[in-house]
């Protein structure tokens, strides 16, 4: 039987996805520690959170929820979180780049560590997670809900979808229920390298064309030539997949299996499916690619996403020439290698790269 009492969880980050998982726990009931940059630490200890998350009818609200900074604890640092231990279980609900400096923190608590619940984008977290805290300090996880950050603990729920939990650990069931119990619609999954492929599969369509090209991902799908660019993105990560050992699976709220099989349809069937999927699926917000890149941002999550295609690609064997030139060329532009306006627009100039 499912231990139901509450759990202590340690949530690293109180951005759009820390924040909403974090707070929709604390109104289920949970204990919950967020570590955050000391700025927005002391917003949250002023003014709590405040979540609108009224576009889930499950929850049959039609106001946003107001959570007092006495229901939470939130501090800048884990020796300051660590005050409040034990701990059950962390959250990594950060960008992929920050990984590292995440993990250099976490050294000298590590023995204190819980287990981590990483719900981070890509595939090469969850190792580097389990180099430093061994095989069962880290459960592979996956959120597919769309969430808006307004400001310090102000986020809006854009797409109500839900989060996946890779199954086997001895904590997961537990995780599972109290996560359900705050509405995150949770489901666990036997095969975790298909569950953070397939979220991949979800991240790539139009996204760093986007960023590149300066057009949304409706205007990229429209194109001829950019659709069949984007197709063989997606068969290159496809295969890529296919040479780990994993699939397409479908997550809460995204028909994976139906998406991934666009790239073998024909294109009269494939192209209107992904306009539909990709425009529809972003509520008419440009992918975070290309936020990031147009506020002047010198890190981009494209190395984690297509470039995770590229680096898993050639240790496979598996030509990846799309994810490439994707990866490479907006990673120039994020350094400011290449000015952001050089691509703007122009497709043509793009595609001529690939030979």
């Amino acid at each position: 039987m499912t231990d139901s009492s509450p759990l202590s969880i340690l949530v690293f980050g109180a951005g759009a996805i820390g924040a909403y998982v974090g707070g929709t726990l604390v109104t289920a009931g949970q204990r919950v520690t967020f570590v955050e940059q000391p700025q927005v630490a002391e917003e949250l200890c002023r003014n709590g959170l405040r979540l609108d998350l009224t576009i889930d009818e499950r929850r049959k609200t039609n106001e946003p929820i107001a959570i007092g900074p006495s229901s939470f604890v939130c501090v800048s640092s884990l020796a300051e979180a660590f005050a409040h231990a034990p701990f059950d279980v962390a959250v990594f609900a950060m960008k992929s780049f920050d990984t590292a400096a995440a993990l250099e923190g976490i050294k000298p608590f590590a023995e204190k560590m819980p287990p981590i619940l990483c719900l981070q984008n890509g595939v090469d977290n969850e190792p580097r997670l389990a180099a430093a805290l061994g095989a069962g300090g880290v459960i592979p996880g996956t959120i597919t809900c769309s969430i808006a950050r307004r400001g310090p603990g102000d986020i809006v729920l854009e797409k109500a979808r839900g989060i996946g939990v890779a199954a086997g650990h001895p904590l997961a069931e537990r995780l599972v229920a109290a996560l359900n119990a705050a509405v995150l619609n949770a489901r666990l999954f036997p095969d975790a390298a298909s569950m953070k492929w397939s979220k991949v599969l979800m991240n790539l369509p139009g996204s760093a064309t986007s960023a590149i090209l300066d057009m949304t991902p409706a205007e990229v799908f429209s194109r001829r030539d950019l659709f069949d660019l984007e197709m063989g993105l997606a068969r290159e990560a496809r295969a890529v997949m296919a040479a780990e050992g994993a699939r397409p699976i479908n997550l809460p709220g995204i028909p994976i299996r139906l998406l991934a099989s666009a790239s073998s349809l024909p294109a009269f069937v494939a192209r209107p499916l992904m306009m539909k999927a990709v425009g529809g699926g972003r509520g008419g917000k440009m992918p975070s690619f290309h936020i990031d890149l147009h506020a002047g941002r010198k890190q981009s999550e494209v190395e984690y996403l297509h470039g995770a295609v590229v680096r898993h690609g050639e240790s496979a064997g598996v030509p990846t020439p799309v994810s490439r030139l994707l990866t490479e060329t907006l990673l120039a532009m994020v350094r400011g290698e290449i000015a952001i306006a050089e691509f703007s627009r122009q497709p043509e100039k793009l595609i001529r790269m690939l030979g």
